[in-house]
């Protein structure tokens, strides 16, 4: 049986994200593509001033939806 890889990346966030915010990352996410014309530290100010998220889990959270936009 294969041992579980850890999550590395923005993704290791996402548990202490919705445990802290109480939404699952899908609702993150569906957020951001409301903003995703807006730059890289714009959508990091949305979820901080917005939704009072933290810099490093709201950094993470755009991070992760601006890589996962350009697959």
């Amino acid at each position: 049986m294969a041992a579980n890889k850890p999550v590395k990346g923005p993704a290791s966030y996402f548990p202490s994200i919705e445990k802290t915010y109480g939404q699952p990352i899908e609702h993150w996410l569906k957020l951001l593509d409301g903003v995703r014309d807006k730059k890289h530290m714009e959508q990091v100010a949305f979820l901080k001033t917005v939704h009072k998220m933290g810099h490093g889990h709201a950094n993470a959270l755009v991070a992760y939806h601006r890589a996962s936009a350009q697959t």
